[in-house]
């Protein structure tokens, strides 16, 4: 399976629904014209990320609310991927992303760490998700996760196992200068661990990381796709909206994992049965 994956580097208008839905079909388009099949937007990329009490006015359920209609008719003609407020059936919010394909949502992955330290105060108005897997599309096999998510390792290893060829990253990083080189500290760490979860696990990595200010938070953007090999093939420019396209060819998943087997060779019953043991032989500590 060949195709091509756009990343939509965007910045968007809090809370404003109508207005980001209209902004992620042009841009949909545009990718469409440059020949993608796919296109991946950032996290909470149809709300805007400082929402606070706006999350729960601008939560919808994908399943069934009629204002997603356009994004829907746009992924009969390209793949989407897109960050929203979910209003569950369990009534609660989440801050999720969502796979639109055929005119279908496909999956719904809800982000399982949603951060409330320094900074982040997520937990205060979303729900945690509470499982991760992968999922069939035309595309292949694909893996969603959002953000912190991606500070986890057990996630995007989970996505693996599970058959995921390609782990999509839906970000909203804020910018945070640190130390006195050139270089964005958050650009380095970020693109290093992607890096490093793309060669371990023999998968693209799509990382989507929006860009604007909101509430005096600037978001850096530097969007990137790496290869199972680990090498970074496309990056967008830091702080600057753009639309990048780049080539997937599931032949180079295939290619790096018998080049180095370590993936192929992961015994998941290991693991497994040391998770167990950890989980029931674990003393917390006194306080």
């Amino acid at each position: 399976m060949k195709f091509r994956a756009a990343l939509a580097q965007v910045d968007v208008r809090v809370g404003d629904l109508k207005a980001n839905i209209e902004k992620h079909c042009a841009v949909a388009d545009r990718a469409l014209k440059s020949g993608a099949q796919l296109i991946v937007f950032p996290e909470l990329s149809l709300t805007g990320y400082t929402l606070r009490d706006l999350a729960m006015e601008t939560a919808v359920n994908p399943l069934k609310d009629k204002l997603l209609d356009p994004l829907r008719n746009v992924s009969r003609s390209i793949s989407l991927v897109v960050g929203m407020v979910e209003s569950g059936d369990d009534h609660g919010v989440y801050n999720a992303a969502v796979f639109f394909e055929d005119g279908e949502v496909r999956h719904v992955h809800r982000k399982v760490y949603p951060p409330t330290y320094g900074m982040f105060e997520e937990g205060r108005y979303f729900s945690p998700g509470k499982d991760v897997r992968a999922f069939h599309s035309k595309l292949g096999r694909l893996g969603m996760l959002v953000c912190e998510d991606l500070w986890h390792v057990s996630l995007p290893y989970l996505l693996a196992v599970d058959g995921a060829e390609i782990i999509c990253s839906l970000t909203a990083s804020p910018t945070r200068l640190a130390g006195d080189g050139d270089e964005l500290g958050n650009a380095t760490v970020n693109h290093e661990h992607h890096r490093v979860y793309a060669r371990l696990l023999s998968t693209y990595v799509l990382f989507a990381n929006r860009v604007g200010f909101e509430d005096g938070v600037n978001f850096w953007g530097g969007s990137a796709a790496f290869s199972p090999s680990g090498q970074m093939i496309a990056h967008a420019p830091l702080f600057n909206e753009e639309l990048i396209v780049v080539g997937v060819d599931s032949n180079e998943v295939q290619r790096a994992r018998r080049f180095s087997r370590h993936f192929l060779d992961e015994n998941i019953d290991l693991m497994k049965n040391n998770l167990l043991r950890i989980s029931t032989s674990h003393v917390p500590p006194s306080s």
